[in-house]
């Protein structure tokens, strides 16, 4: 766009989320394609600290309008589960795929300016003030005014930050290296969630990746923090632990440390002429998914917006119940709740279901590949998770306090 202060959709942050709201926005209302303009603070292609899972429910979702983010990938067919002393492999071929964010984010905003949509690299936003009814961002390339802005600026939100939205309890921290592989891991189309430090709450991952065509993993600890408390454990501690059992040693190895915010569904994600999306708004808080969720938010948004430009509605007052009914607010809502369930008292309880019911486990894989759940498999599941409660109730009631 040649002269951006004509701009009438204005999103901060050229990651997935602000790049997928672009996308569904231009194909939902390609009139107004010409008035979208992304500004992204660095130039692509640009480093992102992330694991880099992607469920292929996000692929399929770009699929949907003829997207395609093609950049080297590991290819997933399973999921490992490693608590009290075991670990149980459930498989399900395509969920999804490990990619790298500094290529994965150049690509999809590739594809965006290829569509011509005005994505401005080495913009940064520097002051956001309300002006009368619109806001107005100050940036590194003047004032801009748009009806509409867009805060897909990530886990330190510049809009949210100035205007005002209120903290969210739940954020997480993760660190993250890049090793070669060693003889103890599991197949490359598995990633796993080691939750076998109690103390902790989060998980060890190891995920197979591709630095540079070179086979690699990704070793990482998440830990996710309610609020001012403290934490029991050091990411790094844990990490180090890890690693020794592999034989491996941290210090070789450049440490990536990174931030997220978690999903609350009774937080406000919007004012008049301003919605937040991706992890500005706030994402799956127990396991920090949030590639694929990032995309969901910009699907909903491009559809929102489109409906709200077109007539010309720009309180943004139904933001939140959009969400709440779409894949995206009803997949954040579950895992909203979960924080109790996978971080509280019971945890040993939910572990060993997990571990005694893979049925369970590889619904949660067809969800994250977006694949249709059977009403068997659903009913099955629900008997399995029914069942295991009752004989958690029943040894509450005896005393015991726990499963075998």
């Amino acid at each position: 766009m040649e002269n951006p202060t004509r701009a009438q959709v204005v999103i901060v942050g050229g990651g997935p989320a602000g790049i997928s709201t672009a996308l569904f926005l231009s194909h939902a209302a390609p009139e107004l394609r010409e008035r979208i303009v992304v500004l992204e603070k660095e130039h692509y292609p640009r480093e992102k600290f992330c694991a880099g899972g992607v469920g292929a429910r996000a692929d399929k979702l770009l699929s949907s309008i003829g997207v395609t983010v093609d950049v080297p990938s590991v290819a997933l067919n399973g999921v490992a589960f490693r608590a009290m002393g075991r670990t149980t492999v459930v498989r399900d071929g395509d969920i999804g795929r490990v990619v790298r964010r500094i290529e994965f984010d150049h690509e999809l905003a590739r594809v965006a300016m290829e569509r011509g949509i005005s994505v401005l690299q080495g913009v940064r936003v520097e002051h956001v003030r309300r002006v009368g009814e619109r806001v107005e961002l100050e940036t590194s390339r003047g004032k801009l005014r748009p009806s509409v802005v867009v805060a897909a600026d990530g886990v330190g939100s510049v809009v949210r930050r100035a205007l005002g939205f209120v903290s969210t309890t739940y954020h997480a921290q993760a660190l993250e290296i890049d090793t070669e592989p060693v003889e103890s891991d599991l197949p490359r189309d598995v990633i796993l969630f080691d939750a076998s430090h109690r103390e902790l709450p989060g998980y060890y991952w190891d995920f197979p990746t591709l630095v540079a065509g070179k086979e690699m993993v990704c070793r990482g600890v998440y830990l996710l923090r309610s609020g001012e408390q403290t934490p029991k454990v050091q990411i790094q501690d844990v990490l180090a632990q890890e690693l020794e059992q592999r034989g491996l040693s941290l210090g070789r190895y450049r440490k990536k440390r990174f931030a997220e915010r978690g999903f609350e569904a009774h937080r406000p994600t919007a004012q008049p002429g301003v919605v937040l999306v991706g992890e500005a708004a706030g994402i799956d808080p127990v396991t920090g998914e949030g590639i694929a969720q990032a995309i969901q938010y910009g699907a909903t948004a491009g559809r929102y917006l489109a409906r709200c430009l077109r007539e010309e509605r720009f309180e943004m007052s139904d933001w939140s119940e959009v969400v709440a009914a779409d894949s995206v607010g009803r997949d954040l809502r579950v895992r909203e709740k979960g924080v109790s369930l996978f971080y509280g008292d019971i945890r040993p309880n939910v572990e060993h279901f997990l571990h005694s019911s893979p049925e369970f486990v590889k619904l949660g894989l067809q969800h994250f590949a977006g694949k249709p759940w059977s009403r068997a498999d659903m009913a099955r599941a629900g008997m399995l998770a029914l069942g295991h409660t009752a004989r958690w109730a029943a040894s509450r009631a005896t005393g015991l306090g726990r499963l075998p």
